[in-house]
């Protein structure tokens, strides 16, 4: 690897902040931005050079790597008269790990191509804790020689790099894996409180089930239920983590493209309703989305 090469990270947040801090903790010299002042000192004490707007962050990079909340943020931040691409030299690498709609991701890798530049799309998977440590799974779209010239710069944030398709692929394969992961929670939810309910102790009920048929990703790493696991946001009163108005976000992408290909996803589509129940009280929009749970747990004293 390269360790002079310079990065412009643009989008520091939950997810964004930890991936630019194990860039620099890999020896690449990363100049970030972000519009929250608050955000962009935690990765000025992570190591990353300060810029004052994106355009300044751009300045001498090699590789541009942004992870924003929407594809209206994505679009804005590229596209247009004033976007990213009229400024960024033929050379550079165009990397945006956002989720957001394939077709904005094609968009944004079409107009990036016809100035000659490289791009794709590679959302991630693992959550904060995978960004934290640097074991995010990439799910990446675009050309192989993209795909070629990014590895070195995904593989110093994530554990995983997976060529999903031709641009937009990458979008495809994060939506399809988070509409799965929103409805194996709620059914571990319902399942942890099925059992809670009948006298059994969730830790004791988690062990057995996920020495059985029933074990899954959410149970056994992302326990929804307090007390079970130590170090996720069940524990904490579900701060931190993944929100539940993010998981509704990706749940709207899904039933969208869900609509665009006449796919039956039904059980997407009652995840989606059920989110956007629990999600409804803007406190519960802002918990962590393992906090489905308290969808189905009975007020103290019933």
């Amino acid at each position: 690897m390269n360790q002079t090469k310079n990065i412009a990270f643009i989008g520091l947040g939950n997810m964004g902040g930890p991936m630019a801090a194990n860039l620099v903790k890999q020896g690449f010299t990363v100049t970030a931005f972000d519009l929250s002042v608050p955000m962009l000192e935690n990765a000025v004490a992570a190591g990353c050079q300060k810029a004052d707007s994106a355009h300044a962050a751009i300045e001498g990079a090699d590789v541009v790597v942004s992870m924003l909340p929407s594809g209206e943020a994505v679009r804005a931040l590229y596209l247009g008269v004033h976007g990213l691409l009229q400024a960024m030299d033929s050379k550079t690498l165009l990397i945006d790990c956002s989720t957001i709609a394939a077709n904005d991701a094609r968009q944004v890798i079409a107009a990036a191509s016809e100035r000659g530049i490289d791009a794709l799309d590679a959302p991630v998977s693992g959550g904060t804790a995978a960004a934290a440590a640097g074991t995010l799974s990439f799910m990446c779209g675009g050309e192989q020689n993209a795909i070629a010239r990014a590895r070195p710069v995904l593989e110093a944030m994530g554990a995983n790099v997976f060529h999903a398709g031709p641009a937009g692929s990458g979008q495809v394969a994060k939506i399809c894996n988070n509409m799965l992961l929103a409805i194996h929670m709620i059914g571990t939810a319902e399942a942890l409180q099925l059992g809670v309910d009948n006298g059994m102790d969730p830790a004791v009920l988690s062990e057995i089930i996920g020495a059985s048929s029933g074990g899954n990703w959410s149970l056994e790493r992302y326990n929804p239920y307090p007390g079970v696991m130590e170090n996720v946001p069940a524990s904490r009163e579900y701060q931190g983590g993944f929100s539940v108005a993010l998981m509704l976000k990706d749940l709207g992408l899904a039933m969208d493209t869900a609509a665009g290909s006449a796919s039956s996803t039904p059980l997407g589509a009652l995840a989606k309703n059920l989110y956007q129940l629990h999600g409804g009280d803007p406190i519960n929009s802002a918990l962590d989305f393992s906090s489905i749970q308290n969808l189905f747990r009975r007020p103290v004293g019933d």
